[in-house]
């Protein structure tokens, strides 16, 4: 009695506390049981999101793997300008360098494509979850169950897609090997370029103030999707259109003010707030510490061949700020973990979670050794940790990475479309060669070949039980050095007309291509691949099948219902403009203004801005953008809702369903929101819609985009 007493009480605690953290990225599904009129919205949940009926949802958009909003009626669409970086970095030149001077379109014939970039717009979902579990049978072993699932995916997304022509669908799984819904997107292919800031503006206080607070980032960047005349998704064309959304996103040159209630749409990556402290603790004392040691490694390596050499430089750009920006996030995340020691209290839950298992032997015969597998499996990966983070990462470099998969293309698409790895596919195959011949847009060899290097070396060092034999062969003939001068001559993988023959049919290309020393490579390290590919398969299997029961027991234990995991799909949060306080006798305020930016000015990156800014600040020439109560210009604001990766770009609106701001980025604190989340510090950053028009009119002149987004100028 005094066990189930304790197991009670801890149960009340766990709800008080638990509830925060899963009950912050709702699905859709989900909004109409909140009631969000009591919290401050002004709107009816339908209003958001409705089958039967336009709403906000059909204004929000998915741009590469950031969120937007449509802002006008001809497409034009807003969202971060770290999100539009990379378009902007290939748009580039030493001439025209508009990551460092700006770029703007005052025409629709001056925007510029934006390679690579597609834009998703959901429009339906259903479960599919019978479907796809159908697949799956008792007498099948860990692996075949998840080549079973994946085949199933497949077979209702081509299903969808051809039911939907002209359509995008994809499964998302919700609940790890629980749950499944089907989601039908529209896809734009063609989306342009139309005002990007100064790199000085748009990223102002670059790595220092990234993940950080107070923010003073002109972090925004304007797109623009077309279609083809008659108005169905297209790939680039002179003679394509501007997209017409049937939601237009009103923009409130008002802004808001601390304690205003707000709501975010937008599609969220990747949350483990539903896994066990065995991921946490792996994450945090294997692979997170790992990766961090090798973007650092990398980031002083492409900094150092881009010092003296502007064009290197900008070709180094966008790796460098992909992998600063993962680096400073993983620190954020592990001094987050060990502040709240969470592997330590996910491991307290476990086991109380246990010895409730342990109460009822029916419960104890169904779920009593699911803790003990799980653990098991992460044990296993423990122990080959080395091995397989070399190995997942040996691609690192451009050249081998074009080289593994032109390998990987010659087994592949000579398969049935339905066997074929997804990228591989026929829906993904354009697009996989598109990334890949992009690459060598930025390639240098002089950094590639010292990346690749640098993975040699980790393989080198491996502990004997775990050694790569076909690299050890190629370096006991020759070192490193020798090695990679002799096979960076050699190669022909960095020719664009080469490599583009090659994947028009990859089993020729690589039959053609065989005495490529980097061809050679990958095909002795495929088989490697492969059933590293299979030792996955397997362990996620085993542990969907887990993971699954593991949710079952949890419910009854906490005697509630979950929200699933961030995915990737569009997902509702809600919050209000709110400080916080980081440490002891510290407060910051959630409004940040144009004074701070001249503060931080100095004369150096990532500080630096452009004279002509500098001045405009200090004229104060503010109009109807200035905060009645700060007497300047707002900058960011910051807030309490529970956002993640692929939130950036996602719209901030206010109580009235009107946007005043564009997410950017979390505290540093925040970056710990993967795992938990929780009102003392996850604080979320958005640039403040005034500031995002300030600049528009009054820096950067482009008065005609305020006009199409029906915001007159503040003159």
């Amino acid at each position: 009695m005094r066990l189930f007493n304790r197991i009670f009480i801890i149960t009340l605690l766990l709800l008080a506390t638990i509830s925060f953290a899963d009950e912050g990225m709702y699905p859709l599904s989900e909004i109409h049981k909140l009631n969000l009129k009591e919290k401050g919205l002004l709107l009816d949940s339908s209003d958001i999101f409705n089958t039967e009926k336009i709403s906000l949802l059909d204004g929000i958009c998915k741009i590469n793997g950031c969120s937007g909003s449509f802002v006008s009626s001809d497409g034009l669409i807003l969202t971060n300008h770290h999100c539009g970086y990379g378009a902007v970095q290939r748009a580039s030149t030493q001439e025209n360098d508009y990551l460092q001077n700006g770029f703007l379109a005052k025409t629709l014939d001056q925007e510029i494509q934006a390679k690579g970039y597609t834009v998703r717009i959901t429009e339906s979902y259903k479960d599919v979850s019978d479907q796809v579990l159908s697949a799956v049978t008792d007498e099948m072993d860990f692996g075949e169950r998840t080549k079973a699932i994946k085949r199933k995916i497949k077979e209702i997304v081509k299903e969808a897609e051809d039911q939907n022509p002209g359509k995008r669908a994809d499964v998302s799984e919700m609940f790890i090997g629980k749950t499944y819904l089907l989601f039908i997107y529209t896809y734009l292919k063609d989306i342009r370029l139309v005002y990007a800031p100064p790199r000085s503006i748009g990223n102002f206080g670059g790595e220092v103030d990234n993940w950080m607070w107070p923010r003073h980032t002109g972090d925004f960047t304007f797109f623009r999707a077309y279609t083809a005349t008659d108005g169905t998704p297209a790939e680039f064309a002179e003679e394509n259109v501007p997209y017409h959304p049937r939601r237009v996103i009103h923009v409130s040159p008002q802004g808001v003010n601390e304690e205003d209630f707000c709501f975010i749409l937008g599609y969220p990556g990747r949350t483990y707030r539903h896994r066990t402290s065995f991921f946490i603790a792996f994450e945090k004392e294997v692979r997170m510490p790992w990766v961090v040691d090798w973007y650092q490694w990398q980031i002083k390596t492409l900094e150092a061949f881009g010092k003296n050499n502007p064009e290197v430089a900008l070709k180094n750009s966008s790796t460098i700020k992909w992998r600063s920006n993962t680096e400073k996030n993983y620190r954020g995340k592990l001094l987050g973990l060990r502040r709240l020691q969470w592997v330590n209290q996910k491991h307290e839950e476990e086991k109380h979670l246990q010895e409730f298992i342990e109460m009822d032997p029916v419960r104890k015969e169904k779920y009593g050794s699911i803790l003990e597998e799980i653990e098991a499996i992460y044990q296993d990966k423990r122990d080959r940790a080395e091995y397989e983070l070399v190995l997942d990462y040996l691609d690192s470099g451009c050249i081998f990475r074009m080289a593994k998969v032109l390998v990987e293309a010659a087994v592949e698409r000579p398969k049935p479309d339905l066997e074929r790895e997804s990228n591989y596919m026929d829906r993904n195959w354009k697009r996989t060669v598109r990334n890949r011949t992009m690459s060598l847009q930025n390639y240098h060899q002089p950094t590639d070949k010292a990346v690749f290097g640098e993975m040699l070396n980790k393989v080198s060092n491996l502990p004997e039980n775990q050694r790569i034999t076909s690299i050890d062969k190629l370096i006991k003939k020759k070192s490193i050095d020798e090695l990679l001068t002799n096979m960076y001559k050699k190669t022909k993988l960095a020719n664009l007309d080469v490599v583009t023959k090659a994947f028009d049919e990859p089993m020729k290309g690589v039959e053609k291509l065989k005495k490529d020393p980097f061809i050679q490579l990958a095909k002795a390290l495929y088989p490697l691949f492969k059933k590293q590919r299979e030792i996955d398969e397997a362990r996620s299997g085993q542990l969907r099948k887990l993971h699954g029961n593991l949710i079952d027991v949890k419910k009854q234990f906490l005697g509630k219902e979950f929200l699933p995991d961030a995915n990737g799909t569009l997902r509702f949060t809600y919050g209000y403009i709110r400080g916080y306080t980081p440490r002891d006798a510290v407060y910051y305020h959630p409004i940040t203004t144009v004074e701070g930016v001249l503060e931080k000015a100095t004369l150096e990156k990532p500080f630096d801005i452009p004279k002509e800014f500098k001045q405009l600040i200090k004229k104060e020439d503010f109009g109807r953008y200035k905060h009645p109560k700060l007497g300047s210009v707002p900058t960011a604001i910051l807030y309490n809702m529970d956002t993640t990766g692929g939130n950036s770009g996602s719209a901030v609106f206010n109580a009235k369903g009107e946007l005043v701001g564009v997410n950017f980025d979390r505290a540093f604190e925040a970056t710990i929101n993967d795992y938990a989340w929780s009102e003392d510090y996850s604080r979320s950053i958005a640039v403040d819609i005034r500031y995002v028009l300030w600049i528009t009119e009054k820096f950067g002149k482009a008065f005609h985009l305020l006009e199409e987004m029906g915001v007159s100028t503040s003159q």
